[in-house]
């Protein structure tokens, strides 16, 4: 890690310069020497990507000067001072005013190395969440679908050239993925921005209430129908209708969606009046409909209507680069949110990121950013790269086990009824689960 670790070693005396530098080379770091602070100054960008090592007795500008002007240009550079004993008072003022360590000479060659490694680990994660933030910055503004892999880059491409059209379109995607993202995109980037983007997800509702929520009504259609209704369909006339899960429609009124599919007409219930409407549909399912032997009892047919123009979003898991950039996005977001501040990106963080598979995608991920700047569970606090060194089975298993029902919650948005399927366990355990290993439940739940 340290072989390209840049230092930078301020000191007017020429052998005590030479033999320390020789020091910090030997330990895999690269060296930039200066016999006093103004050639340091004059040659030390305002990024400079290590620590600076400055001796404090030095003629023109002292070590102290020295520290407060590269405070004045980053005040995050960590600033290590060599001190002989007199002057150690002088440098534990200066760690009170944001020095990084002072050395007392003489010192061990040991001594300033670990100071120096650490100081230059700071120092890196320092700059990656600098260039997190304003790479996340520069997404935000620029691309609504946050990402810098090839995969994401050709997504933005294919939604660029057909999102002007009228063709419907069928997006694919695991759970949390960024379906809706993608039919929202679509919706604004087209001529139909100005009209409805309306949203249904197939799944959520009863089989008994769906063909009145798309389709509409009118007073006295059936028991409790009062008033008159206008149908999602009606209602995304002139704009984007987005059908979620459609894997989950009921087969009578796949019939129905079939029909306005090919005449762009709708017949609300209790009437027989046809009525026009004018809307693009984008319909999204997390399963392959055009695999058979998935499909179930989706119809061949309203699958090939719908299969004009399909986008396959990828997981997460298969754009791991991706990652720390929308972590950041999200953590920024979520701090501007609760009014917090932006925590680093913690060595316990970064394991996670990592190493984790991450079922629930881009929104798991968002909900993990959330419960990090909150502080709470699931944040750098409780996440450990590795079992800790002499644990024991049962201990180890402990872990295990909190981290799937933390994983499972995090892909089900806190939902109980899911996570409790999802895990196969009776409501209960799932409750005496959660209080034994102090989990809450609701730093899990979507806020969108």
């Amino acid at each position: 890690m340290d072989t390209l670790s840049p230092v930078a070693l301020i000191d007017d005396d020429k052998d005590l310069r030479r033999a320390t530098a020789q020091t910090l080379e030997l330990a895999g770091f690269t060296v930039s020497a200066y016999d006093g602070a103004k050639a340091a100054l004059a040659d030390l960008p305002a990024d400079f990507a290590g620590p600076v090592v400055t001796d404090i007795r030095m003629p023109e500008i002292d070590g102290l000067q020295l520290f407060a002007t590269l405070q004045g240009m980053d005040a995050d550079l960590p600033v290590i001072l060599m001190t002989g004993h007199g002057d150690i008072p002088m440098a534990v003022q200066a760690i009170q005013d944001g020095a990084y360590d002072f050395i007392a000479k003489p010192f061990a060659a040991d001594r300033l190395v670990q100071s120096v490694r650490r100081a230059s680990e700071k120092r890196r994660l320092v700059l990656e969440n600098r260039m997190l933030r304003k790479a996340a910055e520069d997404a935000q503004e620029n691309l609504p679908l946050i990402g810098q892999t090839p995969v994401m880059e050709n997504l933005r491409n294919i939604l660029r050239h057909i999102a002007d059209t009228d063709v419907d379109v069928l997006v694919a995607g695991e759970t949390g993925s960024g379906k809706e993202v993608v039919a929202q995109i679509l919706h604004q980037w087209s001529h139909r921005r100005k009209g409805n983007f309306v949203a249904l997800n197939c799944g959520a509702l009863p089989e008994t209430v769906i063909e009145s929520e798309l389709f509409g009504h009118e007073a006295g259609a059936f028991t409790g129908a009062q008033k008159r209704r206008t149908g999602r369909i009606e209602h995304a006339s002139g704009g984007t209708l987005f059908l979620d899960e459609i894997e989950s429609m009921p087969a009578a009124t796949q019939v129905k969606m079939l029909r306005v599919l090919e005449m762009r007409e709708i017949t609300p219930l209790g009437t027989n009046e046809v009525r026009p409407v004018d809307l693009r549909v984008v319909a999204a399912a997390k399963i392959d409909l055009g695999d058979p032997s998935v499909r179930g009892d989706f119809r061949e047919d309203l699958y090939y209507r719908l299969n004009v123009v399909t986008i396959s979003i990828p997981p997460l898991r298969e754009r791991r680069d991706d990652i720390p950039l929308l972590f950041s996005h999200f953590a920024a977001r979520a701090a501007e949110r609760f009014r917090r501040e932006v925590p680093p990106l913690s060595p316990g963080v970064r394991q996670h990121l990592a190493s984790h598979t991450w079922p629930g995608n881009v929104r798991e991920l968002s909900h993990y950013a959330e419960r990090v700047v909150l502080g709470v569970e699931g944040g750098g606090a409780a996440v450990v790269p590795a079992q800790p060194a002499g644990s024991t089975l049962p201990e180890r298993l402990e872990r295990y086990e909190a981290e799937i029902i933390r994983d499972t919650l995090s892909a089900n948005d806190g939902d109980v009824r899911r996570t409790i399927e999802a895990l196969g366990i009776p409501r209960k355990t799932f409750y005496d689960k959660l209080q034994r290993h102090g989990i809450n439940r609701g730093g899990y739940i979507s806020r969108k």
